[in-house]
This record gives C-alpha cells, sequence and structure tokens, in this order.
C-alpha cells in the first residue's frame, strides 16, 4: 500500500521518515480483545484505546531510549486539534504512543538522563487537566471520563510513577536546562510535513522554552527501536492481518463484473469493523481495468467490467497495527492468458524476493538488496513477445510495518529477527489495462521469515479455484 518510488528509476522514495503524521481522531471502542496466543495485559483487564500492552513493555522502551542519547528527551502527543471535523476519531501520534501506550490528546513525555528519583525523575508523564464542565464542549460530559495529572490512581492508569500537570513542562525543562545543553525531540523531515505539521508545531514549543539548548533529532533511535517488534506487537499484528485476510476472501469471492469498486472496498471495511479492526490501516485501494495501473489509486467509482482485472490493497489496522496486503483477481474468474502471464511474472519476481529475506538481508541499499533482486528478475524475466517489462515496475518492494503502515526507519539497514515487512512486486501496464500487484506480510526469523499472510492464496490458479469454489456455493444457497 502507498507504495515508496523505486530508487533505480530516479524517482524520489519516500526515505526513512516515511511516516506520515496521521490525522487526530478520537477512538471509541465496545469491546475487550484476548490474545490467546500471548498473554497482553491489558489495564484492569479492559482493552483500551490500542489494547494497552503491560506499562513494563512501555518502560522498556524508554529505558533503551534514554541509554541511546546523550540528553533529555522531549515528546509530544496530538492535541485533539488537528481534526476538527464533526467525525474525527483521535488517535495518538505513534511514537509517543510506542513509548507511552497513553491514547489521550494533549499530553507530553520526559525522558532524562540518569536513574531519577523522587526529586529529579527521570521520566515524566504530562496531562492536561480534566474538564469537568458540562457546558464546555470539549469536556468529559461530551467526550466521556480522560485521565487527569491529579487522579488517584493515575500511575496505575498509566505505569508512569511521575505523572504531571502539562503546566509544570516549562518548568522543568528550565531546571533541567541549568545543566544539560543538549535536547532530543522529533524534528520535522527536511522536506515538510504533510497534514498539520505535529513535528514542527511540538519542535518549536520546545525551543521556545529552552531557548539556548541545542535542539537535536531523535527520530533514528526511536524508529530504530520500533523496527523490532516484541511479541505482544506480534500478537496484534497477526491480529490484523487475519482479519484482512478474512476481508480478502469476502472480496474475492462475491467479485464479478458489474459490481462497482466501492462496494468490494465496503465489504472488506465491514469485514474489518465486526473483527474489530477500529479504522482502515489506510484508504482503500481497490482498483479494476485501467484503475488496476494506478498505484494509489483511492476513486473507486468505477464499474468492473468482464475481462478486468482487480487490484484490491486493503488492510486494516487492530489494537494500532496495521495490515498490508495486497491480491490481483480477474473480475470474471478466469485470467485471460496475457493476464496471467503477467501475472506469473509479478509472483516469480515475489518468490524471488521472498527467498532472500532473512537476518542480514536488505531493503535497499546493496547489489542483493530485495528491492535489486525484483529488478533483476524482471530483467531477466521477459514475456512471450520478448519484451523486458522493469519499466513497468516504478515502486519500492518493501517496508516496514507496525504502528504506521509504512513503519518509520532506515530502509538499508540490515534485517533482524523480529522485523516486519512486506514484499510487494508489482507490474502497471496502462495501455494494456492490466495492473497486476501481490503482497505480503512477513516476519524476519532467526533463519529466514515467516509469512504472516500464508493463509491467503497467492498463484493464479488457486485465485481462480477460490473464485469458483465462492460461486458454486453462492448459486447453491437458497
Amino acid at each position: 500500500m502507498r507504495m515508496t518510488m523505486n530508487p533505480n528509476r530516479n524517482r524520489s522514495n519516500t526515505g526513512d521518515r516515511s511516516a506520515v503524521p496521521r490525522a487526530a481522531f478520537r477512538l471509541r471502542v465496545g469491546h475487550a480483545i484476548a490474545l490467546a496466543a500471548i498473554v497482553i495485559a491489558c489495564l484492569g483487564g479492559v482493552a483500551s484505546a490500542r489494547f494497552r500492552q503491560p506499562s513494563e513493555e512501555y518502560a522498556a522502551r524508554r529505558a533503551k531510549l534514554r541509554a541511546a542519547v546523550d540528553g533529555p528527551i522531549v515528546l509530544y502527543g496530538y492535541t485533539g486539534n488537528e481534526d476538527g471535523s464533526e467525525v474525527a476519531i483521535f488517535f495518538q501520534e505513534t511514537s509517543f504512543y510506542y513509548l507511552t501506550g497513553h491514547s489521550e490528546p494533549g499530553a507530553a513525555l520526559l525522558i532524562a538522563p540518569g536513574a531519577g528519583d523522587a526529586q529529579a525523575p527521570n521520566e515524566v508523564l504530562y496531562l492536561p487537566p480534566r474538564v469537568l464542565d458540562p457546558h464546555d464542549y470539549r469536556g468529559e460530559t461530551w467526550e466521556g471520563p480522560k485521565i487527569g495529572p491529579d487522579d488517584p490512581d493515575v500511575t496505575a492508569k498509566t505505569g508512569f510513577a511521575h505523572v504531571e500537570p502539562i503546566a509544570k513542562l516549562k518548568g522543568d525543562l528550565e531546571k533541567l536546562a541549568k545543566t544539560q545543553k543538549t535536547f532530543y525531540t522529533i524534528l520535522p523531515p527536511e522536506k515538510g510535513e504533510d497534514g498539520y505539521p505535529h513535528f514542527t508545531e511540538s519542535t518549536a514549543a520546545l525551543r521556545a522554552m529552552v531557548p539556548g539548548a541545542q535542539i537535536k533529532d531523535a527520530a533514528s533511535q526511536i524508529y530504530a527501536l520500533r523496527q523490532v517488534k516484541s511479541e505482544a506487537e506480534l500478537a496484534l499484528l497477526q491480529k490484523a492481518i487475519d482479519v484482512s485476510i478474512d476481508a480478502h476472501f469476502a472480496a474475492a469471492g462475491m467479485m464479478r463484473p458489474g459490481l462497482f469498486e466501492y462496494q468490494v472496498a465496503a465489504r472488506m471495511k465491514e469485514i474489518h469493523e465486526m473483527g474489530g479492526c477500529a479504522r482502515e490501516a489506510y484508504a482503500p485501494i481497490v482498483g479494476a481495468g485501467f484503475n488496476s495501473t494506478v498505484l494509489h489509486y483511492s476513486v473507486l467509482d468505477g464499474e468492473i467490467k468482464d475481462g478486468d482485472v482487480v487490484v484490491m490493497d486493503v488492510g486494516g489496522e487492530y489494537g494500532g497495527y496495521a495490515a498490508d496486503i495486497t491480491r490481483t483477481v480477474p473480475a470474471n474468474g478466469h485470467f485471460t492468458a496475457r493476464q496471467r502471464e503477467i501475472y506469473d511474472l509479478v509472483l516469480g519476481a515475489q518468490n524471488a524476493a521472498l527467498a532472500a529475506v532473512k537476518p542480514g538481508a536488505t531493503i535497499l541499499g546493496r547489489k542483493d538488496s530485495l528491492q535489486q533482486i525484483v529488478i533483476d528478475y524482471f530483467n531477466s524475466h521477459p514475456d512471450k513477445q520478448g519484451h523486458v517489462l522493469t519499466k513497468y515496475y516504478p515502486h519500492g518492494v518493501s517496508h516496514h510495518l507496525g504502528l504506521d503502515v509504512h513503519d518509520p526507519g532506515d530502509r538499508a539497514r540490515p534485517l533482524e529477527p523480529g522485523m516486519v515487512i512486506t514484499v510487494e512486486p508489482g507490474l502497471y501496464i496502462p495501455a494494456e489495462k492490466i495492473g497486476v500487484r501481490i503482497e505480503d506480510d512477513v516476519l524476519v526469523t532467526r533463519d529466514g521469515y515467516k509469512m504472516l499472510t500464508a493463509r491467503l492464496p497467492r498463484t493464479a490458479d488457486e485465485i481462480e479455484k477460490l473464485m469458483a469454489e465462492a460461486r458454486t456455493k453462492s448459486a447453491s444457497s437458497p
């Protein structure tokens, strides 16, 4: 989904800061979820906004980050004002959530050097005051109870031994600035931010509070931590993937000429929500015919016609973690000879890249990278007319997956066990109205990889069989 450009084709890619700040929304979850494979101790036994993991996990992440830098770290969560629409739902900035597990707006985090004590704690969560005025539409009468800094059980709720009102942040930073000359935060990307400029605004606020200090970027250290998933994170990722696989099965089963692209996407989104996903991991891509060749196609207003191939790049987000899956299916249940030829080329390229996934491999940056393997495959496997189709492959083969669908971090970093990546080659031929992308989610293991999307068919024969069985079942149903 939202593929990065192929850097070998002289296009600018999204770089290592590819996680775009998400629009801030308020999450509503009406049920608790038990993850059988991994015990995730949610507060009070009830799932919170993002199915919060144990406080010890967030504390361990903060300790690793503290050890990776030589000064205080200050991070701001989203404020809740990033999206003012009537349908807005709050979702926390992902790196802030990764380090705190806190899902409410207006908070800030301080991680200071040293062991810390009651007088000079080494980590503090700052929260806004609770708004109890029933006439204030931003308050709890309108939006429900919040966690306040003065709540008697605030340490149990947040997992922080030290929780202070947000108004104290400035004074605490001024005290630190007397002995600390360098502060860290997530600086805005050099090429600017898409959407609300969260990192630009928060960096400006930090500079105003410690005007004499040097402000350095902690993004690379935070993103490096985020690239390697814990067992609890993997459980949430697998759940997001499993629900998304169910949606792809349903979409392939209902596919037929005469439907509209938005109807297929609607069915998939329904399955995501019924399965516990709070939202889509990204804007669904369902493109038929010529639209299958448009990489980020999201209009979804086209009618699916007999003879079309349909690219379905759709994934849900569960517990804050994103799935990212693409399948390409024939609208009428049968690939034409040419469509199958293109499909098999893409599948061959994917298999070649998958075979190379193991610790030490890289997504980009080397002659044996996953990206170069795909390019070499297309270069060495022309179509039946002898045409090399590499020019129809304009994007990158892989990205990290996690709290963001494009989890940030260095894609030239050698792969390590616990990393989760996509493998998603594609060919897009506008003149023939044939676009094919096959995308799977993969866990890097100690000796290779585990296909997290293995339950979903990949070959052309398997897809045709799935669609035929669905048609037979539908015809026999009363």
